[in-house]
Protein backbone atom coordinates (compact mmCIF):
# COMPACT_ATOMS: atom_id res chain seq x y z
CA UNK A 1 0.00 0.00 0.00
CA UNK A 2 1.25 3.49 -1.13
CA UNK A 3 1.35 6.25 1.01
CA UNK A 4 -1.20 8.05 -1.51
CA UNK A 5 -4.52 9.71 -1.49
CA UNK A 6 -7.41 8.41 -3.61
CA UNK A 7 -10.04 10.84 -4.32
CA UNK A 8 -13.44 9.17 -6.06
CA UNK A 9 -16.15 11.73 -7.09
CA UNK A 10 -17.44 14.69 -8.77
CA UNK A 11 -16.38 17.89 -11.10
CA UNK A 12 -18.36 20.33 -12.07
CA UNK A 13 -17.58 23.20 -13.83
CA UNK A 14 -18.82 26.61 -11.46
CA UNK A 15 -21.03 28.98 -12.77
CA UNK A 16 -20.68 31.90 -10.05
CA UNK A 17 -22.59 34.86 -9.50
CA UNK A 18 -22.63 37.04 -6.81
CA UNK A 19 -25.10 39.66 -6.01
CA UNK A 20 -26.44 42.22 -2.63
CA UNK A 21 -28.73 39.13 -1.58
CA UNK A 22 -29.82 35.84 -2.79
CA UNK A 23 -32.56 36.36 -5.02
CA UNK A 24 -36.08 34.85 -3.64
CA UNK A 25 -38.39 32.45 -5.83
CA UNK A 26 -39.24 34.44 -8.97
CA UNK A 27 -37.09 37.12 -8.32
CA UNK A 28 -34.65 38.85 -11.25
CA UNK A 29 -31.35 40.35 -9.66
CA UNK A 30 -29.09 42.47 -10.77
CA UNK A 31 -25.41 40.77 -9.96
CA UNK A 32 -21.93 42.37 -9.12
CA UNK A 33 -19.65 40.08 -10.84
CA UNK A 34 -19.77 36.23 -12.51
CA UNK A 35 -16.95 34.04 -12.59
CA UNK A 36 -16.19 30.55 -13.52
CA UNK A 37 -13.80 27.44 -12.95
CA UNK A 38 -13.23 23.96 -11.57
CA UNK A 39 -15.48 22.88 -8.86
CA UNK A 40 -17.17 19.70 -7.58
CA UNK A 41 -16.79 18.29 -4.69
CA UNK A 42 -14.57 15.72 -5.22
CA UNK A 43 -12.46 17.85 -7.42
CA UNK A 44 -12.04 20.71 -4.60
CA UNK A 45 -11.46 17.88 -2.35
CA UNK A 46 -8.44 17.00 -4.61
CA UNK A 47 -7.38 20.61 -5.05
CA UNK A 48 -6.99 20.95 -1.30
CA UNK A 49 -4.95 17.73 -0.36
CA UNK A 50 -2.58 18.50 -3.29
CA UNK A 51 -2.05 22.01 -2.20
CA UNK A 52 -1.89 21.24 1.38
CA UNK A 53 1.08 18.50 0.52
CA UNK A 54 -0.39 14.91 -0.41
CA UNK A 55 0.22 12.75 -3.83
CA UNK A 56 -3.33 12.52 -5.21
CA UNK A 57 -5.03 10.76 -7.64
CA UNK A 58 -8.65 11.84 -9.10
CA UNK A 59 -10.92 9.33 -10.55
CA UNK A 60 -14.16 11.06 -12.08
CA UNK A 61 -16.00 11.06 -15.43
CA UNK A 62 -16.43 14.36 -17.23
CA UNK A 63 -17.98 14.82 -20.80
CA UNK A 64 -15.63 15.31 -24.28
CA UNK A 65 -16.85 19.07 -24.05
CA UNK A 66 -14.85 22.41 -23.63
CA UNK A 67 -15.20 22.12 -19.52
CA UNK A 68 -14.06 18.36 -19.83
CA UNK A 69 -10.97 19.76 -21.52
CA UNK A 70 -10.55 23.04 -18.69
CA UNK A 71 -10.56 20.70 -16.18
CA UNK A 72 -7.66 18.09 -17.45
CA UNK A 73 -5.43 21.03 -18.04
CA UNK A 74 -6.21 22.66 -14.76
CA UNK A 75 -5.41 19.02 -13.07
CA UNK A 76 -2.04 19.09 -14.75
CA UNK A 77 -1.33 22.57 -13.42
CA UNK A 78 -1.64 21.64 -10.07
CA UNK A 79 0.14 18.45 -10.10
CA UNK A 80 -3.10 15.72 -9.74
CA UNK A 81 -3.00 12.20 -11.78
CA UNK A 82 -5.58 12.64 -14.11
CA UNK A 83 -4.45 9.34 -15.84
CA UNK A 84 -7.91 7.74 -14.42
CA UNK A 85 -10.36 10.51 -15.66
CA UNK A 86 -12.88 8.55 -17.83
CA UNK A 87 -14.55 10.40 -20.42
CA UNK A 88 -18.31 10.39 -21.26
CA UNK A 89 -18.84 10.60 -24.82
CA UNK A 90 -22.85 10.72 -24.72
CA UNK A 91 -23.17 13.26 -20.88
CA UNK A 92 -21.69 16.58 -20.71
CA UNK A 93 -19.55 17.54 -17.88
CA UNK A 94 -21.67 18.49 -15.04
CA UNK A 95 -22.18 21.70 -13.71
CA UNK A 96 -22.87 24.29 -10.72
CA UNK A 97 -24.81 26.97 -10.90
CA UNK A 98 -23.50 29.27 -7.41
CA UNK A 99 -25.08 32.09 -5.81
CA UNK A 100 -22.97 33.63 -3.78
CA UNK A 101 -24.48 36.95 -0.97
CA UNK A 102 -21.87 39.53 -1.37
CA UNK A 103 -22.55 40.81 2.28
CA UNK A 104 -23.11 37.69 3.73
CA UNK A 105 -20.99 35.51 2.27
CA UNK A 106 -23.82 33.06 2.04
CA UNK A 107 -24.40 31.02 -1.10
CA UNK A 108 -27.03 28.91 -3.27
CA UNK A 109 -25.94 25.38 -5.71
CA UNK A 110 -28.01 23.43 -7.82
CA UNK A 111 -25.50 21.28 -9.44
CA UNK A 112 -26.61 19.63 -12.87
CA UNK A 113 -24.08 16.21 -12.40
CA UNK A 114 -23.90 15.19 -16.14
CA UNK A 115 -21.21 12.89 -16.74
CA UNK A 116 -20.22 12.32 -12.65
CA UNK A 117 -23.95 10.45 -12.59
CA UNK A 118 -22.99 7.82 -15.13
CA UNK A 119 -19.77 5.84 -13.98
CA UNK A 120 -20.01 2.30 -14.67
CA UNK A 121 -19.80 -0.78 -12.91
CA UNK A 122 -16.90 -1.19 -15.56
CA UNK A 123 -15.41 1.85 -14.59
CA UNK A 124 -14.89 1.49 -11.24
CA UNK A 125 -13.85 -2.08 -12.00
CA UNK A 126 -10.97 -1.02 -13.70
CA UNK A 127 -9.50 1.67 -11.03
CA UNK A 128 -9.45 -1.12 -8.33
CA UNK A 129 -6.06 -1.31 -8.06
CA UNK A 130 -5.51 2.17 -8.13
CA UNK A 131 -7.84 2.52 -4.85
CA UNK A 132 -6.34 -0.46 -3.26
CA UNK A 133 -2.41 0.42 -3.60
CA UNK A 134 -3.55 3.75 -2.03
CA UNK A 135 -3.07 4.83 1.76
CA UNK A 136 -6.80 6.62 2.09
CA UNK A 137 -9.98 6.86 -0.31
CA UNK A 138 -12.10 9.92 0.20
CA UNK A 139 -15.34 10.39 -1.36
CA UNK A 140 -18.66 12.18 -1.27
CA UNK A 141 -22.46 11.73 -2.99
CA UNK A 142 -21.82 13.90 -5.80
CA UNK A 143 -21.79 11.14 -8.25
CA UNK A 144 -24.48 7.68 -8.66
CA UNK A 145 -24.55 5.94 -5.57
CA UNK A 146 -23.70 2.76 -6.89
CA UNK A 147 -20.29 3.64 -7.74
CA UNK A 148 -19.36 5.42 -4.88
CA UNK A 149 -20.25 1.90 -2.83
CA UNK A 150 -18.46 0.15 -5.06
CA UNK A 151 -15.44 2.35 -4.95
CA UNK A 152 -16.33 1.98 -0.24
CA UNK A 153 -16.20 -1.82 -0.96
CA UNK A 154 -12.98 -2.12 -2.83
CA UNK A 155 -10.79 0.09 -0.33
CA UNK A 156 -12.56 -1.74 2.44
CA UNK A 157 -11.75 -5.27 0.90
CA UNK A 158 -8.33 -3.82 0.85
CA UNK A 159 -7.78 -2.45 4.43
CA UNK A 160 -7.74 1.73 2.84
CA UNK A 161 -8.99 3.99 5.61
CA UNK A 162 -12.08 5.25 3.95
CA UNK A 163 -13.04 9.24 4.36
CA UNK A 164 -17.44 9.61 3.41
CA UNK A 165 -18.06 13.32 3.24
CA UNK A 166 -21.79 12.67 2.92
CA UNK A 167 -22.67 15.83 1.02
CA UNK A 168 -24.91 16.10 -0.58
CA UNK A 169 -26.84 13.98 2.11
CA UNK A 170 -29.05 11.30 1.26
CA UNK A 171 -30.12 7.91 3.46
CA UNK A 172 -27.49 5.60 2.63
CA UNK A 173 -27.40 1.66 3.31
CA UNK A 174 -27.26 0.04 6.90
CA UNK A 175 -24.55 -2.02 5.54
CA UNK A 176 -21.72 1.08 4.34
CA UNK A 177 -21.19 2.59 8.00
CA UNK A 178 -19.22 -0.01 9.24
CA UNK A 179 -16.58 0.37 6.01
CA UNK A 180 -16.13 3.85 6.95
CA UNK A 181 -13.20 5.22 8.94
CA UNK A 182 -14.48 9.00 9.31
CA UNK A 183 -17.46 10.49 8.48
CA UNK A 184 -17.73 14.62 7.68
CA UNK A 185 -21.10 15.58 7.60
CA UNK A 186 -22.31 18.94 8.60
CA UNK A 187 -25.25 19.55 10.73
CA UNK A 188 -27.62 19.42 7.93
CA UNK A 189 -26.24 16.43 6.61
CA UNK A 190 -26.08 14.65 9.75
CA UNK A 191 -29.51 15.40 10.67
CA UNK A 192 -30.49 14.09 7.21
CA UNK A 193 -28.28 10.83 7.56
CA UNK A 194 -29.91 9.88 11.60
CA UNK A 195 -33.47 11.24 11.01
CA UNK A 196 -32.12 13.76 14.68
CA UNK A 197 -32.83 17.08 14.73
CA UNK A 198 -29.57 19.19 14.84
CA UNK A 199 -30.74 22.09 16.94
CA UNK A 200 -28.27 21.89 19.70
CA UNK A 201 -25.26 20.73 21.23
CA UNK A 202 -27.35 17.77 22.89
CA UNK A 203 -28.80 16.53 19.58
CA UNK A 204 -25.41 16.79 17.60
CA UNK A 205 -24.11 14.27 20.45
CA UNK A 206 -27.04 12.12 19.38
CA UNK A 207 -26.31 12.65 15.82
CA UNK A 208 -23.08 11.45 16.30
CA UNK A 209 -23.64 8.25 18.20
CA UNK A 210 -26.11 7.10 15.98
CA UNK A 211 -23.55 7.36 13.26
CA UNK A 212 -20.65 5.79 15.68
CA UNK A 213 -23.25 2.99 16.94
CA UNK A 214 -23.46 1.80 13.13
CA UNK A 215 -20.19 1.19 12.70
CA UNK A 216 -18.34 4.10 11.92
CA UNK A 217 -14.73 4.61 13.58
CA UNK A 218 -14.46 8.32 13.59
CA UNK A 219 -17.30 11.05 13.47
CA UNK A 220 -16.54 14.66 12.52
CA UNK A 221 -19.71 16.74 12.12
CA UNK A 222 -18.67 20.30 10.89
CA UNK A 223 -20.54 23.06 12.67
CA UNK A 224 -19.48 26.14 10.87
CA UNK A 225 -18.95 29.14 12.80
CA UNK A 226 -19.43 27.12 16.00
CA UNK A 227 -16.44 24.49 15.34
CA UNK A 228 -16.04 21.04 14.59
CA UNK A 229 -17.90 18.24 16.83
CA UNK A 230 -15.78 15.09 17.12
CA UNK A 231 -17.07 11.75 18.26
CA UNK A 232 -14.52 8.91 18.59
CA UNK A 233 -14.32 5.47 21.20
CA UNK A 234 -12.54 7.14 23.68
CA UNK A 235 -12.86 10.83 22.15
CA UNK A 236 -15.97 13.99 22.59
CA UNK A 237 -14.74 17.24 22.07
CA UNK A 238 -16.34 20.00 20.43
CA UNK A 239 -12.51 21.98 18.26
CA UNK A 240 -13.78 26.13 18.29
CA UNK A 241 -13.36 27.89 14.66
CA UNK A 242 -11.13 30.10 13.81
CA UNK A 243 -12.45 33.93 13.05
CA UNK A 244 -11.47 35.38 10.05
CA UNK A 245 -13.22 37.44 7.23
CA UNK A 246 -15.16 35.16 5.29
CA UNK A 247 -16.43 36.71 1.94
CA UNK A 248 -17.32 33.40 0.02
CA UNK A 249 -18.06 29.97 1.84
CA UNK A 250 -18.41 27.93 -1.09
CA UNK A 251 -15.70 25.41 -0.89
CA UNK A 252 -14.92 25.75 2.95
CA UNK A 253 -16.20 22.27 3.26
CA UNK A 254 -13.85 20.81 0.58
CA UNK A 255 -11.41 22.56 1.73
CA UNK A 256 -12.01 21.01 5.30
CA UNK A 257 -12.30 17.71 3.54
CA UNK A 258 -9.19 17.69 2.01
CA UNK A 259 -6.67 18.92 4.20
CA UNK A 260 -7.97 16.53 6.88
CA UNK A 261 -7.04 13.61 4.35
CA UNK A 262 -3.31 14.92 4.69
CA UNK A 263 -3.34 15.56 7.94
CA UNK A 264 -4.46 11.55 8.74
CA UNK A 265 -2.30 10.57 5.93
CA UNK A 266 0.40 12.00 7.73
CA UNK A 267 -0.04 10.34 10.63
CA UNK A 268 -1.32 13.13 12.30
CA UNK A 269 -3.92 11.79 15.10
CA UNK A 270 -7.48 13.40 14.99
CA UNK A 271 -7.44 16.47 17.31
CA UNK A 272 -4.37 17.70 15.58
CA UNK A 273 -5.64 16.92 12.00
CA UNK A 274 -8.68 18.53 12.97
CA UNK A 275 -7.60 21.44 13.51
CA UNK A 276 -5.14 21.79 10.39
CA UNK A 277 -8.39 21.28 8.37
CA UNK A 278 -9.88 23.88 10.24
CA UNK A 279 -7.04 26.25 9.08
CA UNK A 280 -7.53 24.84 5.40
CA UNK A 281 -11.18 26.12 5.57
CA UNK A 282 -10.53 28.93 7.11
CA UNK A 283 -7.99 30.77 5.03
CA UNK A 284 -10.54 29.43 1.69
CA UNK A 285 -13.26 31.29 2.52
CA UNK A 286 -11.45 34.50 2.69
CA UNK A 287 -11.21 34.08 -1.16
CA UNK A 288 -13.98 33.57 -3.67
CA UNK A 289 -14.31 31.01 -5.57
CA UNK A 290 -14.22 26.97 -5.08
CA UNK A 291 -10.95 25.03 -6.08
CA UNK A 292 -8.76 28.81 -6.80
CA UNK A 293 -9.62 29.32 -3.15
CA UNK A 294 -7.66 26.35 -1.59
CA UNK A 295 -4.50 27.34 0.66
CA UNK A 296 -0.91 25.76 0.11
CA UNK A 297 0.84 23.80 2.69
CA UNK A 298 2.88 27.21 3.55
CA UNK A 299 -0.08 29.22 4.00
CA UNK A 300 -1.86 26.83 6.54
CA UNK A 301 1.50 26.69 8.86
CA UNK A 302 1.64 30.12 8.97
CA UNK A 303 -1.94 30.88 9.60
CA UNK A 304 -1.02 27.97 12.38
CA UNK A 305 1.92 29.54 13.55
CA UNK A 306 0.27 32.74 14.37
CA UNK A 307 -2.36 31.90 16.41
Amino acid sequence: MGNKLCVFGSFFEDLCGRGPYLPKPGETLIGSDFTYGPGGKGSNQAVAAKRAGADVTMITKIGNDPYGELILKFYEQEGINKEHIFIDEENPTGIALILVDENTAENAILVVPGACHNITKENVKSVKQVISQSSFLITQLEVNIDATYQAIDIAYQNHVSVILNPAPAQKLEEKVYEKINYITPNETEAEILTGIKTDSMENIKKAANWLFDRGVKNVIITLGKTGVYIKTAKIEQLIPSFKVNAIDTTGAGDSFNGCLAVALLEGKDIIKATIFAQAGAALSVTRTGAAQSMAFREEIENFLNQI
